[in-house]
């Protein structure tokens, strides 16, 4: 059975961190990007970052210089290091591999 779970998230300070995990099945994280999206409250979900096989990332603007994708393919794990967190930050965040997704992780920043 394929399985994309999230988990790290939680309640933060504005300027604070967290950092998110994604584990997926093997038979879907080999050889394929990596996403992590976010939903705000009453907002679309939209895209934060992207990760490579190979490990090229791709940020979206709100989030560039403060947060960090990265991939341990030898664990089928993505990670999203999120730094200097903003109240605008606080949403659920989504994994994606392969066009599975997880159940999301809640990021709450309090001012």
């Amino acid at each position: 059975q394929v399985q994309v779970v999230e988990s790290g998230g939680g309640l933060v300070q504005a300027r604070g961190s967290l950092r998110l995990s994604c584990v997926a099945s093997e038979s879907i994280f080999r050889f394929t990007t990596a996403h992590w999206h976010r939903q705000a409250p009453g907002k679309q979900r939209a895209m934060v970052a992207t990760i490579s096989w190979g490990g090229s990332t791709n940020y979206e603007d709100p989030v560039k210089g403060r947060f960090t994708i990265s991939r341990d393919n030898a664990k089928n794990t993505v990670y999203l290091q999120m730094n200097s967190l903003q109240p605008e930050d606080t949403g659920v965040y989504y994994c994606g591999v392969r066009g599975h997704w997880g159940q999301g992780t809640q990021v709450t920043v309090s001012s």
